[in-house]
């Protein structure tokens, strides 16, 4: 049955032209990847029909036995998954979920530290054009020049002249490991909140391939696509539940909340109204996907393609931001190819190879324009390549960036794309 189709014709090309681009491109945004028809299914599916404000059991509505199943799986199964006694996972995006936690830790004016955004930050971990910078006072801290890595020495004066409320470790564009140890030193020194934002090395960390935050951090958030692999959506964690320290007492019963309960109460009804049901169900379809074996095969060939793509960059002589990569991120200074990133990006999609403009540490361009590209492996993984096609893929992209306003070479490149592509298929049943 295509429903669609017949519905809406126009909307139906264009989604149909989707599925063809996504089928013939190679995805290297490394914050993007390819759900499972099953994921695909559930977001589809009818619970997008029903109104659920408030949590399992607490409903402000009738009829919500079965939403209240599939809520309750989704959070089970993501707290075996990342060994978490709290989960909320109504949040819309990775972003509200971070804005739930900061206004539940913080009043407007608590000062928080978090990781530059042009060395590899996320726009709320402070940015002034973000509700993170505008809400709060901020103090960045950078990474190193030369090794592209955190410096914890300067992190924690950097903390002990501030004295952040709220410490925020993780981000957008950082390939290394994540060091919650360190970072956990530093905010128990000055007795700050930690907040660990694993959006993108989640996948990695269900199935213990990066360090885990829980035993470190106050609490974790982080989207549910990216390498776990599920829908676009937020999640927000803690380790361990704690009882709050801001005196807060709940109304009726008198008593003294737990900081799950005021997250909840933030979340919805605070920055949040009705969740996204078929949404939190189709996140409870990928969180039991990442329970399975295979997808610590998956998530440990993420990367090895990740490395292998790294190793084949430094051979022809590209820069890569901290040497390498520990995860599936790959920062690439393009400075010393004479190229910037906005043209990079642009030349790439044209021969079907798409990746994002990136800020590098110390940049001197704008965000618009940027001096590097940030790769990453989890889409390309899910079809299926491995390290024998990541070597191809280093060296069409280095032919593009050698040469980016040369047609033939654009489109001989896009030739071989496609050949890759069309040999490793993806949504085949879409076009039927």
């Amino acid at each position: 049955m295509n429903y669609l189709k017949d519905a809406d014709p126009e909307l139906y090309n264009i989604l149909m032209r989707e599925v063809v681009r996504e089928k013939a491109t190679l995805e290297l945004i490394a914050s993007e990847n390819f759900v499972s028809y099953p994921v695909l299914e559930m977001a589809g599916g009818v619970m997008t029909n029903k109104y659920a404000e408030g949590y399992p059991g607490r409903r402000y509505y009738g009829g919500c036995e079965h939403v209240d199943e599939a809520e309750n799986l989704a959070r089970d199964r993501a707290k075996k998954l990342f060994n978490a006694e709290y989960v909320n996972v109504q949040p819309h995006s990775g972003s509200q979920a971070n804005m739930a936690v900061l206004l539940t830790f913080l009043k407007t004016g608590d000062l928080i530290m978090g990781l530059d955004l042009a060395h590899g930050g996320h726009l709320t971990h402070g940015s002034p054009v973000n509700f993170s910078g505008k809400l709060f006072n901020v103090v960045s801290y950078q990474v190193d020049r030369k090794t592209g890595r955190v410096i914890f020495d300067e992190v924690r004066k950097l903390a002990k002249e501030h004295r952040p409320k709220l410490i925020i470790c993780g981000g957008s564009a950082y390939p290394r490991f994540i060091e919650f140890q360190d970072f956990k030193n530093i905010a128990d020194e000055i007795g700050a909140f930690l907040m660990a934002d694993i959006a993108h090395p989640a996948g990695l960390i269900a199935t213990g391939l990066h360090p885990s935050p829980m035993p470190f951090c106050d609490v974790v958030t982080t989207t549910t696509h990216k390498t776990l692999r599920g829908p676009r959506g937020g999640m927000i964690m803690m380790g361990k539940d704690m009882e709050n320290p801001f005196g807060v007492v709940a109304p009726k019963s008198g008593r003294v909340k737990n900081m799950s309960e005021l997250i909840d109460s933030m979340v919805m009804p605070g920055i949040q109204g009705g969740p996204l049901m078929h949404i939190i169900a189709a996140k409870a379809v990928a969180f039991g996907e990442a329970l399975q074996p295979s997808f610590k095969v998956y998530t440990n060939q993420i990367v090895k393609n990740a490395q292998a793509l790294a190793d084949a960059f430094l051979k022809k002589d590209y820069h890569l931001v901290s040497g390498g990569t520990d995860t599936h991120v790959i920062l690439i200074d393009l400075t010393n190819k004479g190229i910037t990133g906005k043209a990079a990006e642009l030349a790439l999609e044209k021969a079907g190879i798409t990746v994002n403009k990136n800020m590098v540490p110390f940049d001197e361009r704008s965000p618009f324009v940027t001096s590097g590209i940030r790769i990453g492996t989890p889409a390309v993984t899910t079809r299926g390549l491995k390290e024998e096609q990541m070597l191809i893929i280093c060296d069409l992209i280095d032919q593009i960036i050698v040469d980016p306003e040369n047609d033939n070479i654009i489109n001989h490149v896009n030739a071989t794309v496609k050949e890759l592509c069309y040999s490793f298929p993806l949504y085949d049943d879409l076009l039927n």
